[in-house]
């Protein structure tokens, strides 16, 4: 693929703002090759994704950011944030004990799927060493304690790991441990987790026996950004499989698990392809 540039934006919407950027590209002889906008019109905000080819643009890559703050972010009270698909975001995967979406994650990795490198596997126990090993990804346990009186020198150790391996981002694959504060604002909206239910249904242990003891017709999964509220981050991804009177606590568990797999990796898809603008407490998904 050639290289080409992905900027993301959001402002006050506004007429003009397509035009210009795209003469902006185009002026400077870049080939737009995906363009997708959307105006949330309840408070008046203007989103947009843009991604060109850099072969014969005539502005360095490393000055590009440089110009568009100069020329438009002042001009439109504009956030945006530039990316470059050959520079792959570093993705460190945090672990417990269960293996599905682990398994799920490292298998479309290995089959070229996310466009992504993994530098390491986190995990407060031993039990899926095996795995990491399987896929010649390096695996760190740090242990809790029960009464958690290890978490913060644990969290710190786990944060000279990320920041030894320059991750970009951090996907919670069934991480059974609170993420702090501190972690959480060193990776705003950049720490992806899998919640077993359909939120905000079921929130708290055992999620899919209280389903099946409330009698539900559907399941969910959800998949979202990890904010210091609890399970109520941005949502990226979500769906259902149906089930009938005939499920017990136990098939429910397992096609859950099916679920929680797949909207966890269209999640991080949608996170590597830079397509997930986030706006308050919801995002913007771009096709």
């Amino acid at each position: 693929m050639k290289p080409t540039a992905i900027l993301l934006l959001h402002c006050p919407d506004q007429p003009g703002i397509i035009s210009e950027m795209t003469r902006f590209i185009t002026d400077n002889q870049g080939n737009i090759v995906y363009l997708d906008q959307y105006v949330d019109r309840q408070d008046g905000i203007f989103f947009m994704r843009m991604e060109w080819e850099l072969d014969a643009f005539l502005i360095p890559r490393e000055k590009i950011k440089e110009y568009i703050d100069t020329l438009y972010a002042q001009k439109y009270s504009m956030t945006c944030s530039l990316y470059f698909n050959d520079v792959k975001p570093r993705m460190a995967i945090f672990v417990s004990k269960m293996s599905h979406c682990l398994y799920d994650l490292l298998a479309r990795y290995k089959a070229g799927e996310f466009n992504v490198d993994i530098p390491c596997i986190v995990s407060n126990h031993e039990e899926l060493r095996y795995v990491g090993e399987q896929f010649n990804i390096p695996f760190h346990v740090w242990s809790i304690k029960k009464d958690h009186s290890n978490k913060a020198e644990v969290e710190q150790a786990e944060m000279e790991l990320l920041a030894k391996e320059k991750v970009t981002f951090i996907v919670l694959a069934r991480y059974m441990q609170i993420i702090s504060d501190e972690m959480i604002k060193s990776y705003p909206n950049h720490i992806i987790n899998i919640h077993h239910s359909f939120l905000p249904a079921f929130i708290g242990a055992k999620p899919y026996h209280q389903a099946w003891e409330r009698g539900v017709k559907i399941i969910g999964a959800t998949s979202h950004y990890v904010t210091a509220e609890l399970d109520a981050g941005p949502i990226i991804e979500q769906d259902v499989v149906r089930i009938t009177h005939k499920d017990t606590p136990e098939s429910l568990v397992l096609k859950g698990r099916d679920l929680e797999k797949i909207v966890l990796s269209r999640a991080v898809k949608k996170h590597i392809e830079r397509k997930i603008l986030t706006y308050h407490n919801k995002t913007i998904i771009f096709s």
